[in-house]
């Protein structure tokens, strides 16, 4: 489901006036925030979907990895998580459950949190992911909010997997034959969420389902900005822009680009494989962080001395007339 094709819907819901949410449904955002106390807000999400990948042991890493980044994307701690589990028992083996689930934890367990129970219904495809609890101070919630004019963009994880999964789907490549996607997939976003902690980042989302686009929309919209992005800059698993080019695109990504026409600027040279990743939906994808032009390169430095990957593919600017500018070369 794209991005905004909820929105008629929530605004039919109860408005819940609570001065302890400080990041709820009428913010859209990676996570929701409830305040405890003074020191201390809760991190609630949830995310799952069906296997992205054939091994089940490697499918639970992933989407665990997945459901545990919006957690990151607000600058919180995973705490404990909740597995949630679509399966079809009449047709296939219940060891193949045992091995999703067993990667799930495996995932869990790296990023420093505990799985409590979770809740299995029959149904005719496998999904699976995790509700997940997180922690953090108020006074140092990451939001899609905090995109400032004169911002820098890092991008830390590169684009590609959506289409990287279809070429797999259609046999073109073989698990084993896309490793790097695999390694980015599997790795938690909690070296960056760190660095941006200590960095002072208070504008961030992670790039999942709408794309870079797409996520990049939210943000402009939330932080009142326009958001400039540069086509150059921008890095690719490796073998996606040949995936792309030759048609492997995921119907997710025409979704997300029906959402932002009229929202969004090409500007220069770029080709339509490039056009297609960016608005590429994201399984397990990196964070976008708008930082003091300052501080980037301490951030940058930050990340790469713990072995992460981070990329300057942008600049955050006064609004104008697109949310979003694309420059191509």
């Amino acid at each position: 489901m794209g991005p905004g094709t909820l929105e008629g819907i929530l605004e039919k819901l109860p408005v819940f006036d609570c001065p302890q949410v400080l990041v709820g449904l009428n913010q859209p955002d990676d996570a929701g925030v409830y305040q405890l106390n003074a020191e201390t807000a809760l991190i609630q999400t949830v995310d799952f979907f069906t296997p992205v990948v054939d091994n089940p042991y490697l499918f639970g890493q992933i989407a665990a990895t997945n459901a545990l980044s919006d957690v990151y994307a607000m600058g919180g701690q995973p705490l404990t998580a909740l597995n949630i589990v679509c399966f079809p028992t009449d047709c296939l083996d219940l060891e193949v459950l045992a091995q999703i689930l067993a990667g799930g934890a495996e995932i869990v367990q790296r990023a420093g949190a505990v799985i409590l129970g979770g809740h299995t219904v029959e149904d005719a495809e496998p999904k699976y992911g995790l509700a997940v609890t997180g922690i953090a101070h108020p006074e140092r919630i990451i939001t899609n909010q905090g995109a400032r004019p004169g911002d820098l963009l890092v991008l830390t994880k590169p684009l590609g997997t959506g289409v990287i999964i279809t070429a797999v789907k259609g046999e073109v490549l073989t698990e084993a034959e896309i490793s790097p996607a695999l390694a980015s997939m599997l790795t938690l976003n909690q070296s960056a969420s760190e660095a941006m902690q200590a960095w002072g980042v208070r504008g961030a989302t992670d790039i999942t389902g709408f794309g870079l686009l797409g996520h990049a929309l939210e943000m402009a919209q939330a932080s009142r900005c326009t958001i400039e992005l540069w086509i150059d800059k921008i890095p690719w698993l490796p073998g996606a822009r040949e995936m792309a080019g030759m048609g492997l695109v995921p119907a997710g990504a025409y979704a997300n680009q029906h959402y932002l026409n009229g929202k969004l600027e090409f500007l220069g040279s770029l080709s339509e494989a490039e056009k297609d990743l960016l608005f590429d939906p994201q399984t397990s994808g990196g964070l976008l962080i708008a930082i003091a032009e300052a501080k980037v390169e301490g951030l940058v430095d930050h990340l790469k001395l713990r072995g992460e990957t981070a990329w300057i593919i942008g600049r955050v600017c006064q609004p104008g007339d697109y949310s979003i500018r694309v420059h191509g070369v």
